[in-house]
């Protein structure tokens, strides 16, 4: 290292100093340096060549930014200005599939199918569309606004099981020009499509008995029909039948003002699920309950018999001289309980029900309290909307319906035979009868496969009724079938109990209502069933075991094992 060495103005000052700024460093002789770090070397400044080559490239980038710039805002603005008020970015539905309905084969009942680019639900038909029901579509504004976004079920299962059919909507973006054409489009979410529903129905006996209630108007004349089929085990429905029915698609699309009004204005009330919601006098049907309260009651030995002659007369205490008389549909003679339920006596009923002379009977109270045990008069909870409840006529009902005017024996002998004011539904009466066949559990009617919930509300009748009684009826109810009032159903392929009812209806008793109910294989029983042919002329009527045998006959045929033991 060389040092430069500064003399003192002061001549005689011995001491020697340095300054920072004579110091040069000697990289060659220095050692541990790293070259790569730049140390030992001396700093130089940027070039000018350097400076203005920087600023020529980014004036060059400046200027070419600015001369797009210009060109997009000056040149082609007007253009762009007007592509940009003619593309439209619009936040659209993707609606969700509907659920499809099944019958316990598998077979489709409802589901969706495209129709000039829109989804429209489908129905399978005939005899299908108050159990179905219908749906709305979703709908806009004016402002092609959507007010209801979705499918909604209006009537029947549709209804009953929107939210698990119905599903949720997704959503996506979409940018159209100003000829509709779209330019871009972006899926914002998918949709998640509705759950498939199972239900209990077999489509095919479904569809033939309508068929048959349809045919069998045609030459009838009658109002109505309606019809089931039920597991009297499970409650499982396999058939549940109302005549007539609209049409679920044309109901859906709301587009056919003509065949709607139609359905508004037909006296036959098309829009009424006659299966749950018709009420109607049950007749004779009533019978087998009432026999088990008189067996249950010790009213009379099932081996007593009583004589129709045709009628019995009671005094009129206004006209002693004019006895009301109540008449039996035809003379039966001597008849014990089963032969009574057999051939259907009336007389044998006014009498167990009401009393006659020696002979006592339940009396209005306790006809009204064997009639519940079995469900009549109580709603049986089915997954339909608008079940109807049916009327048991009482004194209480008749002073709210006719003040002023007493409870008379002669009420309580037409209550024993299922008249007056008595009101039943089909589904009550499906019900009641299984628990015959069953021994006195009422089951929880319903349409959807397999749902553990609605079968467990299952329930026996509320009181112990021994064994025999109800074997004494069931032994009647096949002694009809074998010769009595439903003989037609006397066939050789299965075993049927059964017991039919005909109730005289409107204001001159110009027209009936005819019914039958039962069970079979009679010995293992597994199904219930009830047929009303609602409204017919009381003269050259089609009765309802009638049509009962042709339903039997043909899933004979074409379903043959629900006839198995």
């Amino acid at each position: 290292m060389i040092i430069k060495l500064r003399k003192n103005n002061n001549i005689g000052d011995k001491n020697l100093f340095v300054d920072p700024d004579e110091i040069f460093l000697d990289s060659q002789n220095l050692e541990n340096f790293d070259r790569q770090q730049f140390e030992g070397r001396i700093e130089k400044p940027i070039s000018k060549r350097t400076v203005i080559f920087l600023g020529v490239f980014f004036l060059f980038g400046l200027s070419a930014f600015v001369s797009r710039l210009g060109y997009l805002q000056i040149i082609q603005g007007k253009a762009y200005a007007e592509k940009s008020a003619d593309n439209t970015l619009e936040k659209q539905l993707i609606f969700a599939d509907r659920g499809i309905i099944y019958d316990r084969n598998g077979l489709e009942l409802a589901w969706n199918q495209e129709e000039d680019g829109n989804t429209v639900r489908q129905y399978s038909s005939p005899g299908l569309s108050h159990l179905l029901g219908y749906v709305s579509y979703p709908a806009r504004d004016e402002n092609g606004r959507y007010w209801q976004k979705t499918f909604v079920g209006k009537a029947g299962l549709e209804k009953v099981y929107n939210d698990l059919l119905s599903g949720q909507n997704g959503a996506k973006l979409v940018e159209t020009d100003a000829r509709g054409k779209t330019r871009s489009e972006n899926v914002i979410n998918l949709p998640v499509n509705g759950k498939d529903l199972i239900t209990t129905i077999d489509s095919k006996i479904q569809k033939e008995l309508y068929r048959l209630f349809s045919e069998s108007a045609k030459g009838n004349s009658f109002a109505g029909a309606a019809g089931i089929i039920m597991d009297v085990k499970n409650g499982e429905l396999i058939a549940s039948t109302s005549f007539p029915e609209y049409d679920s698609k044309i109901l859906s699309l709301g587009k056919d003002k003509n065949e709607i009004g139609k359905y508004l204005t037909d006296k036959r009330n098309f829009f009424m699920d006659r299966t749950m919601a018709g009420l109607y006098s049950p007749g004779s049907i009533v019978k087998p309950f009432f026999a088990i309260g008189v067996l249950k009651e010790g009213i009379i030995d099932p081996l007593k018999k009583i004589l129709s002659t045709g009628s019995i007369s009671i005094p009129n205490p206004y006209f002693p001289d004019k006895p009301t008389v109540f008449k039996d549909w035809r003379p039966q003679g001597w008849v014990d309980m089963r032969e009574a339920l057999a051939v259907s006596s009336d007389v044998y009923f006014y009498e167990v029900g009401g009393g006659y002379k020696d002979q006592p009977g339940l009396g209005i109270d306790r006809l009204d309290k064997y009639a519940r045990l079995f469900g009549i008069g109580q709603a049986t909870g089915v997954d339909l909307p608008n079940e109807n409840t049916g009327i048991i006529p009482s004194p209480a009902w008749k002073e709210k319906n006719f003040p002023g005017d007493p409870w008379r024996v002669g009420d309580t002998y037409h209550t024993a035979i299922g008249q007056y004011g008595f009101q039943v539904t089909p589904i009550e009466m499906a019900r009641a009868v299984s628990a015959i066949a069953n021994y006195g559990i009422l089951p929880q009617p319903h349409f959807l496969l397999g749902d553990k919930s609605m079968e467990a509300k299952a329930r026996t009748i509320g009181e112990e009724i021994n064994k025999s009684y109800y074997d004494i009826v069931r032994e009647g109810m096949r002694d009809s079938v074998l010769f009595g009032t439903s003989a037609e159903l006397n066939v050789p392929y299965v075993e049927i109990a059964s017991k039919t009812g005909t109730a005289q209806v409107g204001a001159d008793n110009s027209k009936v209502n005819s019914w039958v109910i039962g069970f079979f294989p009679y010995n293992n029983p597994k199904y219930a069933f009830t047929l009303l042919v609602e409204g017919g002329p009381s003269s050259g009527w089609v009765s309802a075991v009638s049509i009962a045998r042709n339903l039997f006959d043909w899933m004979n045929l074409n379903t043959p094992g629900y006839f198995k033991n």
